[in-house]
């Protein structure tokens, strides 16, 4: 029997998900939570290469990617394999993938050669770099494209040197763009009757996230610099110390510079004219901000937090990862989800999807696959009989 479902919102469609590491994972861990009946495709254990899952089977990491998925094992590298999986394409709806641009035509399961077998099919693919161009061969990896895609620049303390984002968000963004064009696929094939190819790649979205940053480049002719902890464009906005710590603190334009100024018992800063405009703060924001943490140096974070919000000025804690999950708001969300354990594993507590749909909810109901642990049952689903599979048991197709 299928899994049960996360959602009743995807559950009309199959996904094929020949994914690996974590761009591709992160996009099609979106259509599973969703309710999608997501099927994972990998090779037999004896042909498996090094750790493509990012880390081992039942550790943190794949267990949070591949959550809500049925596993099944298929060796693409055989003639017998590919016929299968050409089966499973052809009553499928969408197939992922992050190969390199050259494997799957190698393989023969690019969108060419499924969409002659079913035209509805939707054939997503994730790379490093795209699909075609002078980088097209080259491997891809989150930092690579952090730093090619100009974030590293603009990202840690002047004078520091380049400094990475402390997640891979250049993976975790492809993915999401990807399910984001998968979607926009599926809702236009309601119309035409027809599938189509999406691509995307670390570097594209890295670039996409970059945003204003870009936006000042392209359209003012500014190269964004390093600015810390300090908002690049709002002053005073940035990380302050306080009696115990440190906050976060964004005073976005005069009406609220003010506020701050009174909340912290500032109101001399107000007749300073270096403090006088958005501009005159700009110029002077070492000074402003040492000012402010002077004022700030008499109270622990948890006093400002509360009193600065009270005044209508954006402020908040600073937390480690442990500290997040006990926040009394983060609790009050839910965004976190456990599924009872089946075995000696225990537990498995997960971050569940960040956004809420009243008749379709998303949850969590099932946990990652094993390796090849509903084989036979997806193949029956899709029409091979018993002889069948056991041939492909047989001559380890499966």
């Amino acid at each position: 029997m299928p899994v049960p479902k996360a959602s009743a919102a995807l559950a009309r469609f199959t996904v094929l998900d020949l994914t690996r590491v974590r761009a591709g994972p992160t996009c099609v861990r979106q259509l599973a939570d969703w309710g999608a009946n997501v099927i994972k495709v990998e090779p037999p254990e004896h042909l498996e290469e090094g750790d493509p899952a990012g880390g081992p089977r039942h550790g943190p990491d794949f267990q949070n990617l591949h959550r809500n998925k049925r596993g099944i094992t298929l060796n693409l590298k055989s003639p017998e394999g590919v016929a299968v999986f050409r089966r499973l394409a052809a009553k499928a709806d969408v197939v992922v993938e992050n190969f390199r641009p050259e494997v799957k035509t190698r393989l023969g399961i690019d969108y060419q050669a499924l969409s002659k077998v079913n035209p509805r099919l939707v054939y997503a693919s994730i790379s490093g770099f795209g699909q075609d161009g002078p980088y097209r061969d080259r491997p891809g990896f989150d930092q690579i494209a952090q730093g090619m895609g100009g974030l590293m620049s603009i990202t840690g303390e002047p004078g520091r040197g380049p400094m990475r984002v402390g997640i891979p968000i250049a993976d975790l963004t492809a993915g999401l763009f990807c399910a984001l064009g998968i979607l926009v696929a599926l809702l236009e094939r309601e119309q035409s009757g027809k599938g189509q190819e999406i691509e995307t790649s670390l570097l594209q979205a890295q670039i996409f996230m970059l945003d204003f940053q870009a936006s000042r480049w392209l359209n003012a002719g500014e190269v964004p610099p390093q600015a810390g902890n300090n908002h690049p464009t709002s002053i005073p906005t940035g990380v302050f110390k306080t009696r115990d710590g440190h906050i976060n603190v964004a005073a976005v334009g005069g009406a609220m510079w003010e506020r701050l100024c009174r909340a912290i018992g500032a109101e001399a800063l107000m007749d300073k004219p270096e403090y006088a405009t958005a501009a005159a703060r700009s110029k002077n924001r070492d000074a402003l901000n040492a000012a402010i943490e002077g004022h700030l140096a008499g109270r622990a974070s948890a006093e400002w937090v509360e009193r600065l919000n009270a005044a209508g000025v954006p402020s908040g804690p600073i937390y480690t990862v442990d500290k997040v999950f006990s926040d009394r708001q983060v609790e009050h969300l839910g965004i976190v989800q456990e599924i009872d354990g089946s075995d000696a594993r225990g537990n498995l507590r997960v971050v569940g999807q960040p956004v809420s749909l009243e008749r379709t909810p998303s949850r969590i109901v099932a946990r990652p696959p094993e390796r090849g642990e509903h084989t036979g049952e997806v193949l029956h689903e899709f029409g091979f009989s018993d002889a069948e599979i056991a041939n492909l048991r047989q001559a380890k197709v499966v």
